[in-house]
């Protein structure tokens, strides 16, 4: 059987032309970290850089396209809007929305990004150029103004389960706001279906010092880029510790789990497709509490 999961570790980064993803664009390098040629279906992930000067014409996708920004400044052009995007910042480009970006400023910028279902070099990436489309003046996101109704931003104040009074909150209190926290783990989602994605989620994990995720596996695909601290990994029995930058993947049906080493980490999550309404997560524990009570019976 081959491997149903990829550890790709930040000093393996490889930033080159995209080629026909983001065609006729210049200063745009992209470290392409999970492909079709890994087994992905539903996703492709990796980190996109755009040189100061850099530019990717206006193109749509036949897949879904969500973002987080890690470093730097970018400018979105899209239809409905144009929003300059800031480290921290994320948002959804639906399937088939023209779309370019733009650099700003005198510095790279970098945002992790997750195409789904996965591009596919027998169909030209599944990335058609369009005619340009005239951007406006830029704005920035803002979670209560609705022109800017898909993006988002995240902080580290959000993340912080003591800090979730409505008077810490950029909008009013919901789901929306909402910070999941359980054995030691906090999460905070950012694109999902609310947001307008309909292939694919995008969320931040973060772990305290004892934070742990006991084997388990999704009838869906799972992306991690690690963006503080460290984490020791279990992929189909392989013990891995993630570091800042490094970027793995569990394919369907890949046994993975997570534990913190004594220090808090955090790291961006995708899930595709979505996540199901029931039967989400198939925890080994659970499964073999059954079979110890079936042995008990005989």
């Amino acid at each position: 059987m081959s491997a149903r999961h990829v550890v790709r570790t930040a000093e393996d980064a490889a930033y080159v032309d995209p080629g026909a993803l983001a065609p006729d664009s210049h200063g745009l390098t992209r470290w392409s970290a999970v492909t079709e040629d890994d087994g992905a279906v539903h996703t492709g992930f990796g980190i996109s850089r755009l040189a100061p000067g850099g530019v990717v014409p206006t193109h749509v996708h036949s897949f879904e396209e969500s973002f987080h920004v890690i470093e730097g400044a970018v400018i979105l052009v899209t239809p409905e809007a144009t929003v300059e995007l800031v480290a921290g910042d994320y948002g959804v480009i639906p399937v088939g929305v023209p779309h370019s970006w733009h650099a700003t400023g005198d510095v790279d910028a970098a945002w992790a990004d997750i195409y789904s279902p996965v591009p596919r070099a027998a169909h030209g990436f599944d990335t058609y150029r369009v005619p340009d489309i005239e951007g406006g003046e830029p704005v920035k996101v803002d979670a209560r103004d609705p022109r800017t109704r898909s993006f988002g931003a995240i902080t580290a104040q959000q993340m912080d389960p003591g800090r979730q009074s409505q008077k810490n909150l950029a909008q009013s209190a919901s789901m929306r706001t909402a910070l999941l926290v359980y054995s030691g783990i906090s999460l905070k989602m950012m694109v999902d279906s609310d947001l307008g994605s309909v292939l694919s989620t995008m969320f931040m994990v973060q772990y305290e010092p004892d934070g742990v995720a006991g084997p388990h596996d999704h009838p869906l695909e799972e992306a991690y880029l690690i963006t503080e601290g460290e984490v020791d990994a279990t992929f189909d029995g392989v013990a891995v510790r993630l570091k800042v930058g490094d970027i793995a993947w569990a394919g369907v049906g890949c046994v993975h789990s997570f534990a913190a080493t004594g220090a808090p980490v955090r790291w961006l999550e995708t899930q595709a497709p979505q996540m199901p309404a029931r039967h989400a997560y198939r925890f080994a524990r659970d499964w073999n509490y059954l079979t110890d009570k079936l042995e008990e019976q005989q």
